[in-house]
Order: C-alpha cells, then sequence, then structure tokens
C-alpha cells in the first residue's frame, strides 16, 4: 500500500469505438477549484475495487449508469498525480443509462468536441487533470488513425 487517496475519473465519451465528444464537469466545490473543469468521479473506499468505485460515483454524482472501456494509462503504477496524496486512474466511459445531470459537486456539464483538441484545450481545467487531457486526445487521435 502507498498511502496515496486512490481517486477514479471517467472520461465518458459518446461512444467507446472511435469517439467524437466528451463529457466534461465543472466543479462547484472546493472553493480553490469552483468553475475548473474536470472529469468526473471520485474517492475509491477502502475494500472497493476501482472500477466498481467509477461506477458508482457517476452513478452518484452524474445519475448515468455506463459500461467501461479501456483505461488511459498513465505514466506510474498508481494513475496520475493529482498532488502529493492522491493519485487518479481514468477510464473511458459510454452512458448506458440515463440523462447527465450534475447532481453533486458540479454546477454545469458539457459534451465538447474531441475532433477540435484546441477547443478542449482551451477549457480552464483542474491543473492536475491536463496532463490527462493531453494523453485522452492523443489516445483519440491514434484510435482514429487505425
Amino acid at each position: 500500500m502507498t498511502g496515496l487517496i486512490q481517486v477514479v475519473g471517467g472520461a465518458v465519451v459518446d461512444r467507446l469505438a472511435n469517439p467524437g465528444a466528451l463529457l466534461v464537469a465543472r466543479r462547484s466545490a472546493p472553493e480553490h477549484l469552483a468553475g475548473l473543469w474536470e472529469f468526473p468521479g471520485g474517492k475509491v473506499e477502502p475494500g472497493e475495487e476501482p472500477e466498481t468505485a467509477l461506477v458508482r460515483e457517476l452513478n452518484e454524482e452524474l445519475g448515468i449508469g455506463v459500461h467501461l472501456g479501456s483505461e488511459l494509462p498513465a505514466n506510474t503504477l498508481n494513475g496520475w498525480p493529482l498532488n502529493e496524496r492522491a493519485s487518479m486512474r481514468v477510464w473511458f466511459a459510454e452512458v448506458t443509462r440515463g440523462e447527465p445531470l450534475p447532481l453533486e459537486d458540479h454546477d454545469e456539464l458539457r459534451w465538447v468536441d474531441l475532433g477540435d483538441p484546441e477547443a478542449v484545450l482551451a477549457l480552464p481545467w483542474i491543473p492536475a487533470d491536463y496532463p490527462i487531457v493531453h494523453a485522452l486526445l492523443n489516445a483519440v487521435a491514434c484510435q482514429l488513425e487505425q
């Protein structure tokens, strides 16, 4: 055990095969993160599998059921570093039930066009999420080239 807080995030896309749009969520709290965009998700509970935690968190935060796709690989075994105490693992996810709504921790949801990487990167993301956004855009571009 590393002692790191394990967080999971969903790269919720319109479809897992050749995604064209990404669902992003704007934080409403805490104050220092309010107004910044992120991947929806949350903390893994003790004894909970990360994938199970992500499905639970997306249901709690957005009111949706999802089918998880592949994990977006990070450069570390623990996932993407968020700060000195936490790291995040991110999976692609497709909505299978419900309409996404900002139920907890967010005041706005938005579908962004993955075909316009500059527009995606122009959003004011939580700083720790920028490397993840870059990796996601690269992964989608590589998938489209295949």
